[in-house]
């Protein structure tokens, strides 16, 4: 194989990987979500949290959007596998998405038809929902799903479908896997960590405050047990190996942690991120004058995420396997778009550091001023 064809892969493969790291870092707004009753007392201080959170919602909506836009230009055969296939899962999710928006722009309308308190039940349906379906669907990437590809099925004239699913579930069987539902309980905790993290930085309001750093407790120790779960049992677990010379998907014993000792860096990455995670909550949890974990534990949160999906990528491995049919399983070398498109998308992505300065940016205007009670009731028009 052409070995700038090789590297072009993989680094299609790195972009989609950090895409979705950030996807889970923003995910603190479902988190946020998720907390809207228990964390908020009294209708002002609902009010509050709302807007904190619900001034970032674009970012998470779009950088979804953007995760599931480069994965079909880069990788289309997952894209038409899974999004094609396991429809009823990806369904439910940008469902959730959609009703979030729908609920931040309209639960303070004058005259809607459901009422206010309504459109927050549906926000906090979004806040637990969100992230348990993104992190079950994420973990088939590591359990598998149950879908067989047929390339020359492109010639029936009749049904031209490269790839067909083998459950009647369509996708909703990956919650009958422990593991996947592991990983999905493990994103929903740590989306209200970082979301209690977020409201400790973002809002000025000591009853918000102190409520937030005594639910950090109980969240960590939730998202501890779930996390180590799933990491510990992928360690342990047989992976979907790629022969170099014959592509041929087979079984190999500690898949997952060979790939890891023969790619130093990518356990480096790993590492340092669990460390910046675990960083962020302990000193926010011992230091109550420390507001800054959320940029600790959210760099961390990318970096950890980032290093988990280059582990199903990268090193001959099968990042969307088949339990169906095993030689169905998808590779980073045999779903991914031609050479040209690859090469052309690779000059377009030299604008992403721009893209992301100007989300820096954009970010900082929106946090210059911390939420406060006072602003709240000054009924501002931007307010949620």
């Amino acid at each position: 194989m052409n070995d700038t064809y090789l590297f072009l892969q993989h680094y299609w493969w790195f972009l989609v990987s950090l895409l979705g790291a950030l996807l889970v870092f923003l995910l603190f707004v479902q988190g946020g979500q998720s907390l809207l009753f228990t964390i908020g007392k009294t209708e002002l201080q609902q009010k509050m949290l709302l807007n904190s959170t619900g001034r970032k919602w674009e970012f998470t909506f779009t950088t979804l959007v953007t995760f599931g836009g480069a994965f079909f230009a880069s990788f289309p055969l997952f894209y038409s596998t899974s999004f094609g296939g396991a429809y009823w899962v990806w369904m439910l999710i940008l469902a959730c998405f959609v009703l979030q928006a729908v609920s931040y722009e309209y639960q303070s309308k004058k005259g809607n038809l459901l009422g206010k308190k309504a459109y927050r039940v549906f926000l906090l349906l979004n806040g637990i929902l969100g992230p348990v379906l993104l992190g079950t669907a994420v973990g088939t990437f590591f359990s598998g799903a149950e879908f067989v590809v047929n390339k020359g099925q492109l010639t029936d004239v009749a049904m031209p479908v490269i790839s067909t699913w083998a459950s009647p579930w369509h996708g909703l069987e990956a919650a009958f896997v422990c593991w996947n539902v592991c990983l999905g309980l493990a994103v929903f905790f740590l989306a209200r960590i970082q979301a209690l993290l977020y409201f400790i930085n973002n809002i000025d309001n000591a009853e918000i405050v102190q409520c937030s750093r005594k639910h950090l407790v109980i969240e960590t120790v939730l998202f501890l047990v779930f996390f180590l779960a799933f990491l510990i049992h992928l360690l342990l677990a047989d992976g979907f190996a790629v022969d170099p010379e014959t592509k041929e998907v087979y079984m190999q014993p500690y898949k997952y942690a060979m790939n890891l000792v023969e790619m130093p860096v990518v356990s480096v990455v790993l590492l340092v991120g669990v460390a910046g995670v675990l960083y962020g909550i302990v000193r926010t949890i011992l230091s109550a004058a420390w507001k800054k974990g959320i940029w600790f534990c959210g760099t961390g949160t990318v970096l950890t995420v980032l290093a988990l999906l280059l582990c199903a990528g990268w090193n001959n491995t099968a990042y969307y396997p088949s339990i169906a049919d095993l030689p169905s399983s998808l590779t980073i070398a045999n779903s991914c778009s031609s050479p040209f498109t690859l090469k052309v998308m690779s000059y377009v992505s030299i604008l992403i550091p721009f893209v992301l300065g100007y989300i820096f940016y954009a970010w900082r205007a929106l946090d210059l001023r911390k939420i406060s009670e006072k602003e709240m009731e000054e009924e501002d028009a931007h307010a949620y």
